[in-house]
């Protein structure tokens, strides 16, 4: 009997990736492509829509080059980031760039930051449909976004006749459907799923100037909204022809990126649907997501959601984040000036292989006290959550006139020690609010790394399990392409069936001492920088 496959195709940040999945939940084949990203101006990130098709195109024919028989592979998920697409009347791009005017760039990537006024003027309104996005609208969702468009590019705003979340634009473009997804519109439209009714809030919308919108019965932003690994239909004649698959082949409902990631972390070494409580997910990239679901709706402040069905099928969905975390080491390297002696091959390595020999040299049982001198907070690029404070900066304490690899190599650990505790501090809110987390789980590129992986265990002071099948987000997708499929009963037997082993890292218990007194810390530099501001608001 021949294998069955699904294909989990992937759009990042910067890379479209594609993988061909079994149906044990075995990533075979994986295959990347970069992508464009422009950042014109500050705080303006912009992508190409026909590009990302492109690099899809070619990320799915590379892992399926070796399938003799298309028609054994039964479904197709994508997930990508939370971006916003612009398209005309026949599905061609429309500008969102005031810097160039090219039509090419019609993407307003999901790290972008234009549209910080807009999601100020939003949030002063005080209205209901906040109180599921922790109680303020972020400027990276696409509410603000839609209005700094209609504000500032008006000619844009006239042309574009479909607005879509880019994970719903690729599921246009495989089948011709003009379906939305559930997660996309719940998570970062601002529509209404309570549980009760489903539908856009046209009140809302009236308030911030977005009532245009509701003309022609939404058909704008979307009048058909589906669950995720909902069927949305078979590939079309010119889509299985671009992607080299068979018509037959099974379209599912997208999820963002992140979303896809939560799905097979919270999913792994899980036997029934109750054992995917509790545990928070944690989707390592430029950015980290912290997703968490539970069977009651938990308004937690600060944190986005509840959302119902947005990720587990019949489950209310937290999600909380970090806007920079892998962007963050990534720059904390680049910026110090032994950054030229640093290995890209194995830049963490190479640092942690440092922070072993200085501990070992200084008698030190543990790295982690290396750095009891030097202290980083780490929103540099905002805080998502929980202060969902856009304008947070970062902050160092400790700096020295040494520039070694040494010196570099403590405040990478500061670092990541950092990003621990501003997960310790999400996890706090979410466990004040009713959440009880036992676990955390991790995917993408930081969680390679074992010492990262053990500081947020120490830290955190619960296990971390790392899932065997490492592509978390493309093995979501592919469960999201098992579930449409019809091979599966829903979503999440899918999810089950695939989700496959983990591995525990459980916390040790000499280091809490260490690690609450730098989170103690770690909590009076976010205090203190909130009251430097304060101290200078009237100058």
């Amino acid at each position: 009997m021949e294998e069955t496959y699904y294909i989990g195709v992937d759009v990042g940040t910067s890379s479209v990736r594609a993988g061909l999945v079994s149906s044990l939940g075995v990533v075979e084949k994986m295959h990347t492509v970069p992508i464009t990203i422009a950042n014109p101006k500050p705080d303006f990130y912009e992508q190409d829509s026909e590009e990302i098709w492109r690099a899809v195109c070619e990320t799915v024919k590379s892992v399926t080059s070796e399938v003799a028989d298309k028609s054994t592979i039964h479904g197709l998920g994508f997930d990508a980031t939370c971006s916003l697409v612009l398209l005309d009347g026949n599905l061609k791009p429309v500008t969102v760039s005031p810097a160039t005017g090219e039509d090419r760039f019609n993407i307003v990537m999901w790290m972008d930051h234009r549209a910080k006024e807009q999601a100020d003027h939003i949030n002063a309104g005080g209205h209901e449909v906040l109180k599921y996005v922790g109680g303020k609208v972020s400027l990276e969702m696409q509410t603000p976004k839609l209005l700094w468009l209609k504000t500032h590019l008006k000619d844009s705003w006239r042309r574009a006749e479909h607005f879509l979340d880019l994970p719903d634009f690729l599921t246009l473009r495989a089948t011709g459907r003009l379906s939305r997804s559930l997660c996309s519109t719940v998570c970062k439209w601002t529509y209404m799923c309570d549980g009760v009714s489903q539908n856009w809030d046209l009140g809302f919308f009236k308030d911030i100037g977005l009532d245009d919108l509701a003309e022609d019965d939404w058909r704008k932003i979307g009048q058909e909204v589906l669950p995720p690994g909902t069927d949305c239909g078979q590939l079309s004649a010119e889509a299985a022809t671009q992607l080299g698959l068979a018509e037959s082949t099974h379209v599912a409902t997208s999820l963002i990126d992140a979303h896809a990631g939560g799905l097979a972390l919270v999913s792994a070494q899980a036997k029934v649907k109750e054992d995917l409580i509790g545990r928070l997910g944690l989707i390592c990239g430029t950015s980290t997501c912290h997703m968490c679901v539970s069977e009651q709706p938990i308004f937690v402040p600060g944190v986005w959601g509840p959302y119902l069905s947005a990720m587990v099928p019949g489950c209310w969905l937290n999600e909380g984040g970090q806007s920079a975390t892998g962007a963050l080491v990534d720059h904390v390297i680049k910026s110090h000036p032994a950054a030229a002696k640093c290995p890209q091959s194995d830049k963490y390595g190479w640092l942690e292989g440092i922070l072993s020999v200085m501990a070992e040299e200084e008698d030190l049982p543990y790295v982690s006290l290396l750095t009891k001198n030097v202290h980083v907070y780490p929103d540099f690029h905002g805080n998502r959550s929980p202060l969902a404070e856009p304008s947070m900066m970062g902050m160092v304490c400790g700096l020295t006139l040494d520039v070694s690899e040494r010196n570099l190599a403590v405040l990478y650990l500061a670092t990541i020690q950092a990003l621990a505790y501003g997960t310790r501090h999400i996890i706090e809110q979410l466990q004040a609010s009713g959440h009880v987390i036992s676990s955390v789980l991790m995917c993408g590129g930081l969680s390679n790394s074992s010492l990262f992986i053990k500081i947020h265990a120490d830290a955190l002071g619960v296990p971390v399990l790392i899932p065997a099948t490492k592509q978390s987000v493309l093995l979501g997708s592919a469960m999201l392409g098992a579930a449409a499929s019809g091979d599966y009963l829903d979503l999440t037997s899918a999810a089950i069936a695939m989700g496959g082993a983990a591995q525990a890292f459980h916390p040790g218990k000499n280091l809490k001492e260490y690690h609450d007194k730098k989170y103690a810390i770690f909590k009076r530099m976010q205090s203190e920088q909130l009251e430097y501001r304060r101290s200078m608001g009237n100058i």
